[in-house]
């Protein structure tokens, strides 16, 4: 590549000239690497205007209008500091609330008679001043636990006292400093498009209001979700845990004014009842001596439990070490004088004889340990009952996911209904503190207008065109746009039942009328039995092995069949050893209903992965994407893949996919980085390690451009990114995309392509609804007017058609355009981008390129799931020419793929 390069004295003088009068950069989270920004500041950008194509259709959305009166001034907020009796400080989150109740009990004449709305951890907000800006209280809280149970230990260490205890109180000092006043008026002021720095602030205080309504109802409060104790509500999934159906509401800026976004949402709990039966369930044992104490013991740790016959409520710990009947610990036995001899005992025997209790059905099992690390207290499981609404927060089965999503669907008509009615059922009006502030909420869904654009026709083999309907397409009697013939590959089975020459034939055939050119496998290598019962990475090894000797050389293509389901243990490491160690593309399926619409499908995947492309858009076909088509153009999508919550030793791994071979925007390749654990900022985008060496990730797509389409360099370059929230667009502006300009000055100094940035949010509770029908929304449907920002440049569009459930609009947020698309044509840009991703026959909810690297991303977590992850920083991977650093820990090397499959759409 034709790369100029400027002296590095030059480049540093530059960079100092140019940052003298530059404000402060944006804070960098832990993690990512700080970028000088050379230029100014960068802020979002205004919307210019509205769509006008498309047919316009009424619509229904889950806003609802809000009126709020200039009474009140100012939000007060204060900090909130709790301690015990000793001086030391609490952990608000589990005791917070109960305090606070009890402090405004106890001393609401103190605090002026007002109420206050408190987020349950350290802060406070009041409508109007409290008397004073320090304010400190005692507060009695009755009862909070037992320690009327059995205490373990020795005599030693000083656990000579009494193994029955009177009922104990805890006492707190709460503490509430004056932090700041929050204009109220900063709400009118956002309304009408005017930047105001307290609006965020006040809009704060608002939804704190709401979830201290809930939270006085006694609901679980899971951010802005609050959840009502309501066995109608809940549906089981299995494994002990319950999906319970609860409903977000927050409030919005929109064109139309302040907005409330009401919404049903979904949480996992455990389910309530003896810990003996939950622990079977979630298990899936039937008698208590197949349980599993090891991962019961991590399982149970730190849930709370209910104690019997003391009727208290205790958090678990850990369990014993010994059984029921084995179990020693000393009690006090009295005696004629004051003192009292400690007795050993078992606690089984001590509650046969302290409680009349006999322990049948627990004795031989571990007991449960709800005391402290050094001061254990021990109680026989039967004894204990999981009390409710306790959050379950770990990663689900696949068998689970599938039942919460069957269970949990809603139809968009009856879930218009649910949040009506829960808005009206929950009367905000008859909230004192939320009435104090003049709020009014129209309880009727806003009626919006939306505009249903013309899917996109679609080129396929021998010039042929589709036009999709309702999102759909099909390659009945169609063949491929470019198809690929597929020599030398075979076909490994593990262990699966099912019939691969019948298999083959049909793959054969089905590939034939679409176009391809399949040659007969080589072979078919089925698994030696004894081998499905190894370790997934050694049976992977003994099937290459095993081919090895079967096929004359190194395969370029393999066909995997895997028993039971796609996800099996055997994926991941079955994709390194081809991906990474031998570069061959490979193709995993399941052996379930082979029809030839599933044929197809596969047919598709592997098309695409072997450096074919199934269809095209017409206009991508017809060089006529307006700003696109003529002008050379990169389209990068970006997103990063977060290991399941609790996780903190598996790092996240970034990935951005670009497009390759201009005028093209259907074929894509993919870069991919570990970083550290939860970081959504990508820190490898521009990586230079020499004055003439760039290890980023940006890089190494720009040059495959370059080498792809004629070695040109694009003049324009489109952005998408998945996965910010609002609060981090300032950063994906001013750090990611100085990256990943950076990167390209770092190749060409005077290179200076424009820009378009844009967000998709999928993560939101904004939802239309067509009135009067119980139908979704039209693929295809797009709003960007009332319920939209008031002045920010964002729209709505439900490319995909809803067949179950209720439609899930994205949310796109165009940050920045300095190539000047019209509205019109960026909002057909983006639709169309719904229809170019390959493995599919239908339009998906989101843009191909943000999929792909969602993609990109998840396969390679998979890597690290069966391997010792060394504690390093992050490294290079998914094709590059070295390694750069990451930052912080959590973060782990990623193998780099072989050369052969580095360009491929392996992820397809």
């Amino acid at each position: 590549m034709c790369v100029a390069f400027m002296t590095l004295d030059r480049k540093t003088k530059m960079k100092h000239e140019a940052s003298k009068a530059l404000p402060p950069p944006p804070v960098v989270p832990p993690g990512v690497v700080p970028v000088k920004v050379p230029g100014s500041r960068r802020t979002l950008m205004a919307r210019r205007g509205f769509g006008t194509r498309g047919q316009r259709i009424p619509l229904l959305t889950n806003h609802f209008n809000v009126k709020l009166s200039s009474t009140t001034d100012h939000f007060y907020q204060y900090n909130v500091a709790l301690f015990y009796e000793d001086g030391n400080p609490v952990e608000a989150k589990g005791v917070g609330r109960r305090v606070l109740e009890m402090l405004y009990k106890l001393y609401k004449p103190e605090m002026g008679g007002k109420g206050f709305a408190y987020d349950g951890e350290k802060t406070l907000y009041t409508v109007g001043p409290l008397p004073g800006t320090t304010l400190e209280f005692p507060v009695l809280l009755e009862n909070l636990s037992s320690n009327r149970t059995v205490r373990g230990g020795s005599p030693s260490e000083g656990e000579t006292k009494r193994s029955r205890c009177p009922p104990q109180s805890k006492s707190y000092t709460v503490k509430l400093n004056y932090a700041k006043k929050i204009p109220s008026q900063a709400i009118f002021n956002a309304l009408r498009g005017q930047d105001s720095e307290h609006f965020h602030e006040a809009l704060r205080v608002l939804d704190v209001m709401l979830r201290q309504h809930a939270a006085n109802q006694g609901c679980l409060i899971v951010r802005q979700s609050f959840f009502h104790n309501d066995p109608r509500n809940s549906m089981s999934i299995g494994g002990g845990v319950v999906g319970l159906q609860g409903f977000y509401s927050g409030f919005r800026s929109t064109q139309a004014g302040l907005s409330l976004n009401m919404d049903v949402s979904t949480t996992l709990i455990l389910k309530p009842g003896k810990v003996v039966d939950f622990l079977l369930e979630n298990q899936n044992v039937k008698n208590v001596s197949e349980i599993d104490w090891m991962k019961a013991k991590m399982m149970l740790k730190n849930l709370r439990v209910k104690t019997f016959p003391s009727n208290f409520t205790q958090k678990i710990i850990g369990l014993s070490e010994k059984s029921c009947r084995q179990q020693m610990f000393f009690i006090n036995k009295k005696s004629a004088d004051s003192r009292s001899d400690p007795v050993e005992i078992t606690v089984s025997n001590y509650y046969a004889k302290y409680h009349n209790q006999e322990v049948f059905a627990s004795q031989d099992y571990p007991c449960l340990d709800v005391g402290k690390p050094k001061r254990p207290i021990y109680i026989p499981i039967e004894l204990c009952e999981l009390i409710s609404l306790q959050r379950y927060t770990k990663p689900l089965s696949a068998l689970q996911r599938a039942k919460l999503a069957e269970q949990s669907t809603l139809k968009p008509h009856d879930r218009m209904n649910c949040v009506v009615n829960e808005l009206k059922r929950s009367n905000y009006a008859a909230d004192p503190l939320i009435n104090s502030t003049g709020i009014t909420i129209n309880t009727m869904c806003t009626q919006v207008e939306g505009r249903v654009l013309e899917p996109p026709k679609l080129t396929v083999g021998n010039g042929g065109v589709m036009l999709p309907r309702g999102g759909y397409w099909s390659f009945n009697n169609k063949t491929l746009v470019e198809p690929t013939q597929i020599t030398r590959w075979a076909v490994v089975n593990f262990s699966a039942r099912c019939d691969t020459n019948s298999l083959c034939r049909d793959l054969l055939r089905c590939g034939k009328a679409k176009g391809m050119r399949l040659e007969e496998p080589h072979s078919v290598i089925q698994e030696d039995m004894n081998s499905s019962r190894n370790p997934a990475p050694i049976r992977v090894e003994l099937m290459f092995e095993a081919m090895k000797r079967t096929l004359p050389g190194l395969p370029r293509f393999l066909l995997c069949i895997l028993p039971e389901r796609k996800n099996h243990e055997i994926y991941g490491p079955w994709k390194r050893k081809c991906l990474v160690e031998d570069g061959i593309v490979t193709q995993c399926m399941a052996p379930i209903t082979i029809n030839d619409l599933y044929l197809t499908h596969l047919l598709l995947k592997i098309n695409a992965k072997m450096g074919g492309l199934n269809s095209v858009l017409s206009v991508e076909h017809l060089h006529s994407i307006p700003l696109v088509s003529r002008i050379p153009t990169i389209i990068f999508g970006m997103d990063v893949y977060h290991a399941p919550p609790g996780r903190s030793d598996i790092p996240s791994i970034a990935a951005v996919v670009s497009s390759r071979k201009w005028p093209l925007i259907s074929r894509y390749r993919a870069s991919v980085r570990a970083q550290s654990s939860r970081v959504e900022l990508i820190d490898a985008l521009f990586k230079p390690v020499s004055p003439k060496k760039d290890e980023g990730m940006i890089r190494e797509l720009l040059v495959d451009f370059y080498q792809s389409t004629h070695k040109l360099k694009p003049k324009h370059i489109i952005i998408f990114r998945d996965g910010v929230s609002e609060s981090m667009f300032d950063q994906v502006l001013n750090i990611e995309l100085e990256q990943i300009m950076q990167a390209c000055k770092f190749l060409d100094d005077e290179w200076d392509p424009k820009f378009l940035v844009v967000v998709a949010q999928k993560r939101h509770h904004t939802r239309f609804f067509q009135p009067r029908s119980e139908a979704n929304v039209p693929a295809g449907t797009i709003i960007d007017t009332k319920v939209c920002h008031p002045k920010n440049n964002d729209f709505y569009l439900c490319a995909h058609s809803g067949p179950i459930g209720t439609t899930r609009p994205t949310h796109y947020h165009v940050l920045l355009d300095q190539i000047g698309f019209s509205v019109d044509d960026l909002q057909e840009l983006v639709h169309s981008l719904s229809y170019v991703y390959q493995k599919s026959t239908y339009a998906k909810a989101v843009v191909a390129p943000v999929c792909y690297a969602h993609q990109a991303a998840a396969q390679m977590s998979l890597f690290g799931k069966f391997d010792d992850m060394p504690d390093t920083t992050s490294s290079l991977s998914g094709g590059g020419d070295g390694s750069s650093g990451g930052g912080g820990g959590g973060s782990a090397q990623l193998p780099e793929l072989h050369e052969n499959v580095r360009s491929s759409m392996f992820f397809c």
